[in-house]
């Protein structure tokens, strides 16, 4: 049987004195899967992220992604394997504006130890995919959120992880972009990559994911797999 991409088992975390963010949170997603964890603001759902990317660390219980023990590595080993075998995609982009489109995308592999050849190839390849090569040389500042966004997911895919994070990744952009990315998203999992979303948009998890991880106080107190409301589209 295929390994899982994500293991959390038992998972708790508090902070300071204050009631605990996680209490035993348990999530397994198998390669392939396209997961929304869903929960109001406070419910634990960006702990449970944070923990995933190796931003963080359990009190206890263990998280394995892609075969690793993240919640062992140091800050370092961490921030190595992330950069390796996760993407993330932020709510508000995190671009570097003062670096073209191409070069944000590349940045992430030039620091991986890809030569720069082969990442300006693997950049434009990515950002023709997304339907915005067009764009390769401006800054982020000139395009559109929705324009934006796509090259976060470029400059997150750019390492061919084996796991896709999306924070929010509709929160910061207007319905018609919003359902863009959505597409996307869809489209990426239909050809095989592992996505899970963070969201407490349902509109947003029903289009671009087949399962729901709800979390509530700290506790995973639904996971549901059910049918997408929109079928994949081409990527534009």
């Amino acid at each position: 049987m295929t390994l899982p991409v994500i293991e959390v088992c038992e998972v708790s975390r508090r902070y300071d004195d204050g009631p605990p963010a996680l209490r035993e949170a348990s999530l397994t997603v198998r390669p392939g899967e396209a997961v929304a964890v869903l929960g109001p603001s406070g419910s634990g759902k960006s702990t449970l992220l944070n923990l995933i990317a190796g931003l963080d660390r359990p009190d206890a219980g263990t998280v394995t992604v892609d075969g690793v023990r993240v919640d062992r590595l140091g800050e370092t080993g961490a921030a190595l394997f992330r950069r390796s075998r996760i993407g993330v995609v932020f709510q508000f982009f995190n671009l570097l504006d003062d670096l073209t489109v191409s070069d944000n995308v590349v940045l992430p592999a030039r620091l991986a130890g890809t030569g720069r050849r082969e990442a300006d190839r693997r950049a434009a390849e990515l950002l023709e995919l997304l339907g915005i090569d067009r764009h390769a040389r401006a800054y982020p500042g000139r395009l559109s959120g929705g324009e934006r966004q796509r090259v976060a997911v470029a400059r997150a895919l750019v390492n061919r992880p084996a796991l896709l994070l999306a924070d929010e990744p509709t929160g910061a952009l207007d319905t018609a972009a919003g359902e863009d990315v959505s597409r996307l998203l869809t489209t990426l999992n239909a050809e095989g990559q592992t996505v899970v979303v963070v969201t407490h948009d349902l509109a947003l998890a029903r289009s671009c994911t087949d399962r729901t991880v709800r979390i509530a106080d700290g506790r995973v107190i639904e996971d549901v797999r059910s049918s997408r409301a929109v079928a994949p589209e081409a990527v534009r």
